[in-house]
């Protein structure tokens, strides 16, 4: 195993998933997946990060019966870590950061996406272990011809659909979401790349 790829990777998801609990609190809407997520567990309990791992399941199952191909049970990882990462964050900050005002919901939104923004960029930069929900829109885009932002917008439809059903956080955060998301990954992945490039101490003495 790559260990600056496996620091990335988790990297990358602590601080994705601390972007998702920022958003969650906010009571603004989070992304269609996110707003799910909270749905099932408004729904049915357990919590918000318990039904990321059985959605991640699930998603793995599917993606492998629509391949026909063996499940990517390193994916299922991707779904653990992240949310063990998403209950972590909620229950650090849950009791405590309660935003009363209008703009301190939109400034805890904002601060969400950015940070949830990042977080995406350098678990790409990574380049370890699949998302599930990235590979079904993968296998979508095989199955369909469509290409891939078109998948997208089709999987983000039915997800705020079902968002809605079980009752989860629809609002303005779910367009800015879907809308910018993209944005501010772009805008982060020539840092990240940067930093990757950068040698780290072990070779920096192997090369002295």
């Amino acid at each position: 195993m790559n260990l600056r790829r496996f620091t990335f990777y988790t990297l990358g998801i602590l601080i994705l998933t601390l972007g998702i609990a920022l958003s969650i609190l906010s009571n603004l809407g989070t992304g269609p997946f996110d707003a799910v997520l909270v749905g099932l567990y408004r729904s049915f309990g357990m919590t918000i990060g318990s039904w990321e791992i059985v959605l991640g399941l699930f998603l793995v199952l599917c993606n492998a019966v629509a391949e026909k191909r063996r499940p990517e049970f390193l994916a299922l990882l991707t779904s653990f870590i992240t949310g063990i990462g998403i209950d972590f964050w909620m229950y650090l900050l849950g009791d405590w950061l309660l935003p009363e005002t209008i703009q301190s919901r939109i400034f805890l939104l904002a601060m969400g996406m950015v940070i949830g923004g990042l977080g995406i960029a350098v678990n790409l930069q990574a380049n370890w272990a699949p998302n599930p929900m990235d590979r079904s829109m993968q296998v979508v885009t095989k199955l369909t011809g469509f290409n891939f932002a078109i998948s997208r917008a089709l999987i983000s439809i039915v997800l705020v659909f079902i968002a809605f059903i079980f009752s989860g956080p629809i609002g303005v955060g779910t367009i800015l979401s879907t809308l910018f998301t993209g944005v501010i990954i772009n805008w982060f992945m020539p840092f990240v790349e940067r930093l990757d490039k950068k040698p780290n101490h072990s070779q920096q003495s192997l090369s002295s």
